[in-house]
């Protein structure tokens, strides 16, 4: 796009042009030779109504798809301290007048970083204001300017330089099988790492064109990793042991590459409840629902229910809810209470619907809960790329867990093609700084974590609660996982070594050791000894 394009756009969109003479001569607006009233006569044919200029602007060519997407995701603290300091204005007084015109034209600069550029643009989609032609216009208007400003920043160079901290040439993997990526992904931030390695660079900064996609569900996530439809997966952590070992679907080879969150999750209760549930045995005859069966979700609920005198399969119904789903069907009375991962209890809060009973860190501080995962088959054929993969999450998993990096990451991933949630919402969760919906306040920083390294005590506790729950009520868990070895699951299927040889390479701090004691709200966790830890808890509770 050149600048005589932007200057197009910027009088379309709504500046007087002014009169100018039929003169040769070169514009101080656009740098170009033309004659003075040029840009006036031009605009005089140009569609006056936002929605109709913008698609004309489309089909000829000016804005092309990449700019469009250029310029609603990159986020508003990377443009006002990198791109327009540092690159849009290059010290050119004309370029500068032209770039402050066309942020007028958002109504000022805060609002032109907001609307075109940060996350907050994906709010003019909400379903608030969805039906909203107005505001609409007005979204499409400032998409367009956000366009103009992106297209100026690489204008000259025909591509935007890597930030200061991208790698060089000779940082980029020489030996990658592969290089275009598609990543499945649940819009909850546990999935934080996978998606913000798009838009901050991660997966670029390793060689990747990387693009990560939105699933509707877990049980479509696993069947895509059945069918090989896409590269590697955001996967819940017990579904690689349930998928590998045949729990809930033929068996279907599948590793565990590094963990993505600790905690971040929390059981919330609906609004009609509230001063009614204050311990387990108060969710009695209630319907709960979780994310998916092979879920930290679903064995922490079971957990939590049975120490209150609860039996999961008999006292409650715990049924499967998407999590996009899991607000609607709060509100509609289809379930009762739900341990759900966020944002979804913080926007229950955010939304009226619902109240946060318990963060699930209070059952059981630092718990696992999401995993990235690709198919032993991918893995086999793409070696190089796997562990050139894994180490670009395993990146972004520790500048995620840098507490000053998280409003950033907030804007970042609550854009519409990612969470697609209000930014305070997020942000709330990534801080921990947060209402409850009871009235309180609260400010927990450990809401929840990024710690990548996949602890083998992990894979035992979560095996030992598929032997305990026997989920699909066939015995096939507590027959195969005791018969295959504890240790043996957890060792075939989660990639501790790779892991810390991966962290080690990057700076960061990982453990020596592969198994630790874990120290859970009603017990303790001795990972040498599942089998001794489930006889116990039956005994205690019955169940």
């Amino acid at each position: 796009m050149t600048l005589i394009s932007a200057q197009h756009t910027l009088q379309g969109l709504g500046q007087s042009a002014g009169r100018h003479s039929n003169l040769q001569s070169l514009c101080s607006t656009c740098g170009k030779y033309h004659a003075g009233n040029d840009h006036w006569q031009f605009m005089q044919t140009m569609p006056q109504d936002p929605l109709d200029l913008v698609d004309d602007l489309v089909k000829m060519g000016i804005y092309k798809e990449n700019q469009l997407r250029a310029a609603e995701g990159v986020n508003a603290y990377e443009l006002r301290k990198a791109l327009f300091l540092k690159r849009v204005g290059r010290d050119d007084p004309q370029r500068e007048k032209l770039i402050l015109a066309l942020c007028q034209q958002a109504g000022g600069l805060e609002n032109a970083f907001a609307a075109a550029f940060g996350p907050q643009a994906g709010l003019f989609f909400g379903d608030a204001i969805r039906n909203s032609r107005q505001t609409r216009r007005e979204f499409l208007r400032n998409m367009a300017v956000g366009a103009a400003l992106v297209s100026l920043a690489s204008c000259g160079t025909g591509q935007t330089p890597p930030a200061e901290d991208a790698p060089t040439g000779a940082d980029v993997p020489s030996n990658l099988e592969k290089t275009d990526l598609q990543i499945g992904f649940i819009p909850i931030t546990c999935a934080t790492p996978i998606i913000m390695s798009e838009p901050l660079g991660f997966y670029e900064k390793y060689g990747f064109n990387a693009k990560v996609v939105k699933m509707p569900s877990w049980g479509a996530v696993r069947d895509s990793a059945i069918a090989g439809e896409l590269d590697a997966y955001h996967m819940l952590a017990p579904m690689p042991i349930a998928m590998t070992l045949g729990l809930g679907s033929a068996a279907f080879g599948v590793k565990l590459a590094s963990i993505e969150n600790v905690n971040g999750q929390a059981i919330t209760v609906a609004e009609r409840y509230k001063g009614q549930v204050n311990g387990p045995a108060d969710f009695k005859g209630f319907t709960i629902g979780v994310p998916f069966p092979y879920s930290m979700h679903n064995l922490l609920l079971r957990y939590y229910l049975a120490t209150g005198g609860l039996n999961p399969d008999v006292d409650v119904q715990i049924r499967p809810v998407p999590p996009p789903d899991s607000i609607a069907q709060l509100i509609a009375g289809d379930i009762d209470a739900y341990l759900m991962p966020d944002p979804f209890n913080q926007r229950a809060v955010y939304e009226g619907a619902g109240f946060i009973h318990m963060l699930t860190k209070e059952i059981w501080p630092g718990h696992p809960c999401c995993a990235f995962a690709a198919s032993d088959q991918w893995i086999e054929a793409n070696p190089n790329t796997f562990r050139a993969l894994n180490k670009s999450i395993i990146e972004a998993a520790g500048y995620a867990q840098n507490p000053a990096n998280r409003p950033e990451i907030a804007r970042a991933i609550s854009e519409r093609a990612f969470l697609n949630q209000p930014v305070e919402v997020v942000e709330a969760v990534l801080t921990g700084n947060f209402e409850d919906g009871n009235g309180n306040t609260l400010n927990v920083p450990d809401r929840i974590g990024f710690e990548p390294y996949p602890w083998q005590s992990f894979a035992n506790w979560i095996s030992s609660q598929l032997v305990r729950w026997d989920l699909q009520g066939d015995g096939l868990a507590p027959q195969i996982i005791p018969e295959t070895g504890y240790d043996t699951v957890g060792t075939d299927i989660f990639l501790t070594d790779l892991a810390r040889e991966l962290a080690t390479e990057l700076g960061q701090e990982a453990p020596s050791e592969i198994y630790r004691e874990e120290t859970l709200k009603f017990d303790t966790f001795d990972p040498a000894d599942p089998a001794a830890y489930v006889e116990r808890q039956i005994e205690e509770y019955g169940v």
